[in-house]
């Protein structure tokens, strides 16, 4: 048996037309947990960093940028086995991962993966 195609999913979300059918898109694209945590790890860096650089200079903001997108990218190819949502939508990825991140850092989102009826572990 053969692995499913990573690009088919890709191709779907360039169809999506709003936020609201993007966000389960790309909760399923994050459905193993060690994906979403690995997001959350290079998002809080990312966002640490960013912020950092309006003291530290703006090279602190680029390592930021890069240290997010790293991790984020590591989770999706090594573990998630598929291909980043910011190919197809770069703002909703954005948007979604700061969502993601928020629900996650305030507990919230196992209900939401729960919700899209998205298996959690």
């Amino acid at each position: 048996m053969s692995e499913p195609s990573p690009v088919l999913p890709l191709r779907a979300a360039w169809k999506m037309r709003s936020f609201a059918e993007f966000w389960p898109y790309y909760l399923r694209e994050h459905s193993r947990p060690a994906t979403r945590q690995i997001h959350v790890a290079g998002t809080v860096s990312g966002l640490a960093l960013v912020a950092a650089s309006f003291f530290g200079g703006p090279m602190l903001a680029l390592i930021g940028v890069a240290v997010g997108y790293a991790l984020a990218w590591i989770a999706h190819f090594q573990v998630e086995r598929n291909r980043p949502a910011t190919f197809s939508h770069p703002l909703w990825s954005l948007l979604s991962d700061l969502k993601m991140t928020g629900l996650f850092l305030s507990g919230r989102l196992d209900a939401e993966l729960r919700r899209h009826r998205i298996g959690i572990d």
